[in-house]
């Protein structure tokens, strides 16, 4: 398989473009950012401590090299595709994939829960997140070691704006299976064309729910308003 070179936001940004007039809204906490659309769709992207001005005409010229434009343009994205789609279901990505099949399961982007759920079951997975200490981590020194054994990888969707996709996904070896994962998540087929990519899973929200905006603009989490949406799970349309 070849290596993917291109920045997947960058792609997504020349096929679907950025609107301002479709925005209706743009706010921002300690956490996430949100989109709302005039016609009620909702897209969230987490900030991982960039700050984001709530400006809309501050990005009518969008510099992708920039961390917080990428951001504002992965919520716009999320809540343009998001609801777009024919999913493949909805659920937790614990229930949905059987993991006792792999035998080397890589996790880049800590996801508490779920690896509670590994430890639950008594399946190993090596960890990685470069943002974050806790002891459930592995040295990132080994990460490229590990994601070239690899045989399934779930990893976060924030590594789509933050540069780090490229390089995680073309360290993996071709049979592995790559999972992407969280409310960032831009859930378009265009990604799944990316290498090893076999699955998204992210979210949707009610069209102009605004206990999310509020969640969100008083510095919660995601815990806190994914209880206001749905999971979704899109594959590749055979």
């Amino acid at each position: 398989m070849r290596t993917y070179n291109s920045d997947p936001l960058e792609l997504l940004f020349k096929k679907y473009y950025f609107n301002l007039e479709k925005i209706e809204k743009l706010v921002t906490g300690v956490k996430y950012t949100a989109i709302l659309l005039n016609n009620g769709n909702i897209g969230v992207c987490a900030n991982l401590g960039y700050k984001i001005n709530t400006e809309i005409n501050d990005y009518s010229n969008l510099n992708l090299q920039d961390f917080s434009h990428r951001i504002v343009l992965n919520a716009y994205l999320n809540a343009l595709l998001n609801y777009s789609n024919k999913f493949n279901g909805n659920g937790d990505i614990f229930e949905i994939i059987n993991f006792r099949k792999y035998n080397n399961i890589v996790m880049i982007g800590l996801f508490k829960p779920i690896v509670k759920k590994f430890q639950e079951n008594n399946i190993p997975i090596s960890v990685f997140d470069y943002r974050k200490s806790d002891p459930l981590l592995a040295s990132n020194s080994k990460q490229k070691k590990l994601l070239r054994k690899a045989d399934s990888v779930i990893l976060t969707s924030t590594s789509i704006f933050n540069m780090t996709f490229i390089n995680i996904i073309n360290k993996t070896n071709n049979d592995c299976d790559i999972f992407m994962l969280g409310p960032s998540s831009i859930m378009a087929q265009d990604l799944l064309q990316s290498k090893n990519i076999k699955m998204i899973f992210g979210a949707t929200f009610k069209k102009f729910d605004n206990r999310v905006l509020e969640v969100i603009k008083n510095d919660g989490g995601t815990r806190k308003f994914l209880k206001f949406g749905k999971k979704r799970i899109l594959q590749m349309v055979k």
